[in-house]
C-alpha cells in the first residue's frame, strides 16, 4: 500500500516521502496513529499544494528578512549611557536595550532573542552587532555608545 507520511517514522521515512509499505504496517500502525495517509490521487493532490504554499510563504519570509537586513545595515544606533570619572560606564548594554533603541529610533522592531550578544556590553565605543533574523540571513547592525 502507497501510504504519504505525515510525520517521521523511524526505520520507515521521513515526513512528505511517499513509501510503499505492507497493509497491516500501513492500517493498524501508520493510519490510525495520523502518521501517515493513503496516497490517493486526491491525497497527493493536497500534499503538493500544502507544499507549494508552505514554500511560498517561507520565500515571502525570506525575502521580508532579507529587506529587514538591509534597513537594519543601513542604520546606527546610538545609545547614550552615564560614565564614571575614569570613564567606565554605569551598568551594561544588553539586547534588551538594543532592540529598544532600534524601536525607538527607527521603528524597527525586532524581538531581542534574535540580537546575538556573546555578553553584555561594558564599555564605550562603536560595535557591529549581529542579529539573526532568519536561519541563513544575519544583519550586522552599527551600534554607538556615547557618554552622557
Amino acid at each position: 500500500m502507497q501510504v504519504i507520511l505525515l510525520e517521521d517514522v523511524k526505520g520507515t521515512g521521513k515526513k512528505g516521502q511517499v513509501i510503499n509499505v505492507s497493509d497491516g504496517h500501513a492500517k493498524n500502525f501508520l493510519i490510525p496513529k495520523k502518521l501517515a495517509a493513503e496516497a490517493t490521487k486526491s491525497t497527493l493532490n493536497d500534499w503538493e499544494k500544502k507544499k507549494k504554499t508552505e514554500e511560498n510563504k517561507r520565500q515571502n519570509e525570506v525575502t521580508a528578512a532579507q529587506e529587514l537586513a538591509a534597513r537594519i545595515e543601513k542604520t546606527s544606533v546610538k545609545i547614550t549611557m552615564k560614565v564614571g570619572e575614569n570613564g567606565k560606564m554605569f551598568g551594561s548594554v544588553g539586547n534588551k536595550e538594543i532592540a529598544a533603541a532600534l524601536s525607538s529610533q527607527f521603528g524597527i522592531q525586532i524581538d531581542r532573542k534574535k540580537i546575538v550578544l556573546d555578553e553584555q556590553i561594558k564599555t564605550i565605543g562603536e560595535k557591529i552587532i549581529p542579529i539573526r533574523l532568519y536561519s541563513e540571513i544575519t544583519a550586522k547592525l552599527n551600534l554607538e555608545i556615547v557618554a552622557e
